[in-house]
């Protein structure tokens, strides 16, 4: 499982010019499936992005989670996070989920998320999205679990 993290101050979500899911302060996670992954991976991955401390306490250092600041999170599914590029310039995704797994698996994860989290929003699975954002810092933190 994969995940790419960046401290926003803002960030949403559009799909054919509609917005379908917005936070202003928090954390923008684009989540990957592996083909090995497991909803209790989920689970694990879910608990490390809420107890990351990446947001700044009184003075200034990274010492706040997102739960302790009372940020958002926009959970957007992102295959191409599993690229394999090391050979010829096209990259491949065989190391991506199948999609009916990724969809199940970022189902799972949004669903653990909106159970634990208060502002929980997303992208839509398997469209093409314009993801608009505000990096704050910037900090831009990746996750990679097994």
């Amino acid at each position: 499982m994969i995940a790419l993290l960046q401290r926003v101050s803002e960030a949403r979500v559009e799909v054919d010019g509609d917005v379908v899911g917005a936070i202003g302060a928090g954390l923008l996670v684009l989540f990957c499936a592996e083909p090995n992954d497991t909803e209790a991976l989920a689970q694990k991955m879910l608990s490390k992005i809420l107890k990351l401390r990446v947001f700044g306490d009184a003075q200034g250092k990274m010492n706040l989670s997102v739960q302790d600041v009372g940020g958002g999170l926009l959970l957007v599914s992102q295959f191409t996070l599993a690229a394999d590029t090391r050979s010829g310039n096209r990259p491949g995704f065989s190391g991506a989920a199948p999609p009916a797994l990724g969809k199940a698996l970022f189902d799972h994860f949004v669903a653990l998320a909106r159970a634990q989290h208060g502002v929980v929003e997303t992208g839509r699975f398997a469209t093409e999205m314009k993801v608009h954002l505000v990096n704050d810092g910037p900090i831009t933190i990746p996750l990679h679990m097994h």
